[in-house]
């Protein structure tokens, strides 16, 4: 879909845990701009396969995409890891992804009036959302920096598990992601290279809008 609008258009690509959500909202409130963790909508979809199995299918799955607001993905509850996993299983499907993506590009290219644009963040937006974004970052960090901010978020919510647990998690995260046959994790060769290991969410976010106001502004 083409970018009818002057409208600004960023999408972020990146690993688990590298901080892009984080930056997501920074350049949101930055740049009013309405934000899409794109990971949650498959995080909704995966904790409905768990609360009613039965009545899980594409007919539903379309009915209840149709009917999403953003404030949904707010849910607390999509966060729990059992709900992770369920998601990470439903985003292999190909179908699925189909429901999902036209979600996804009505939010990004008509977002609600009072916004000037749209930030998304999420695994594949740079490669198949928004190709024609008017900004396309790659945020990535290593991955024991990756492990031990995950497990401090943990940590303050006071879920029992051991670094070397999360650090485990995310490789098996990081193995699906870039490798799963739709939509899988890469840096597109017009995706601006964002290394956040040694920054902090500041330092990261201040970077960004050095790139984005050079283009904005000048």
């Amino acid at each position: 879909m083409k970018n009818k609008k002057k409208i600004i258009t960023v999408a972020i690509d990146s690993p688990a845990a590298a901080g892009a959500g984080t930056q997501a909202k920074l350049i949101a409130k930055e740049y009013n701009l309405l934000q899409l963790d794109t990971g949650r909508i498959y995080r909704l979809i995966g904790k409905m396969r768990l609360d009613n199995p039965k009545t899980f299918n594409y007919k539903n799955i379309k009915k209840r995409i149709k009917r999403l607001k953003i404030k949904d993905l707010q849910n607390k509850k999509l966060l729990s890891d059992r709900v992770a996993i369920s998601a990470s299983i439903i985003a292999k499907n190909r179908k699925i992804r189909k429901i999902v993506h036209h979600f996804q590009v009505c939010m990004a290219y008509s977002p609600p009036k009072k916004f000037s644009g749209s930030v998304l963040d999420g695994r594949d937006i740079t490669s198949i959302i928004l190709k024609d974004a008017m900004f396309k970052f790659f945020i990535t960090a290593n991955i024991n920096t990756r492990a031990k901010r995950r497990f401090k978020e943990y940590k303050k919510q006071y879920k029992k598990i051991s670094f070397n647990e999360v650090l485990k998690s995310l490789k098996n995260r990081d193995k699906s992601d870039r490798t799963r046959k739709y939509g899988p994790l890469k840096k597109t060769k017009d995706s601006i290279l964002i290394n956040s290991t040694k920054l902090s969410r500041k330092q990261c976010f201040l970077k960004i809008k050095a790139i984005m106001d050079r283009k904005l502004y000048n």
